[in-house]
């Protein structure tokens, strides 16, 4: 009983990778090229930045692994960590990390210059936020990164790149690593607000006690 689970398994998940990678190859792929070398072309390139950030944005929706994600955080976290806050945290990461890849497609800085400060600070960021934002980012970085990334925004980057007569070796390559570096950043912001919100949220508290305790009126026999 257990081997024919196992080989039903092997059959499905067999499938199910022809049928992916059929589709990215007949699909995404050249699709994505295409986009990235039409806008690149148009007479006005600079419009990649916000056009790959809008799809940036929306490109996490579609991936898998990031639904799964979102909703083992909000059964862990108690629903502290909702969904909606991940979907938007993640979102907002992957759009920037586009906008700054397509950045480097026009004007070729050094992917250098954007993750060795980037990975800095989300390290100095671990020293303040609570530690289920840290892990939780970390394991965000990987899964923002996935399949649907991969397959579609790297070949958008490469047919731009390709458009505007640039080395898409060095230039566009580096999505995929801004992609993985910037929901650890977004993520742990999303924990240090929370806490500098209850932070807040406390202080006004003690406030409000004591001008109550300040008001009392004692009264003798």
């Amino acid at each position: 009983m257990q081997l024919l689970r196992i080989s039903s398994g092997f059959i499905y998940t067999y499938i199910g990778l022809v049928l992916f990678l059929t589709g990215v190859n007949v699909g995404f792929m050249p699709a994505g090229q295409l986009i990235g070398a039409t806008v690149a072309s148009g007479g006005q390139p600079w419009l990649l930045i916000p056009i790959g950030m809008v799809m940036g944005y929306f490109v996490v929706a579609a991936e898998p692994a990031v639904h799964v994600l979102n909703k083992q955080v909000e059964e862990v976290s108690m629903g502290s960590i909702s969904r909606r806050a991940m979907r938007r945290g993640l979102s907002i990461g992957v759009a920037v990390s586009v906008g700054i890849a397509m950045l480097r497609v026009l004007t070729g800085i050094s992917i250098m210059w954007f993750l060795i400060p980037g990975y800095v600070f989300a390290l100095a960021l671990t020293f303040f936020v609570p530690q289920i934002f840290t892990g939780v980012a970390f394991d965000s970085g990987g899964v923002a990164s996935g399949p649907m990334t991969a397959t579609f925004m790297l070949p958008f980057a490469m047919g731009a790149c390709q458009a505007l007569g640039g080395n898409f070796m060095t230039d566009a390559f580096g999505l995929v690593a801004m992609v993985a570096m910037t929901p650890l950043v977004t993520i742990q912001l999303l924990g240090l607000a929370g806490r500098v919100r209850k932070k807040l949220e406390n202080d006004a508290l003690r406030a409000e006690l004591a001008q109550a305790e300040d008001s009392i009126l004692y009264y003798d026999a």
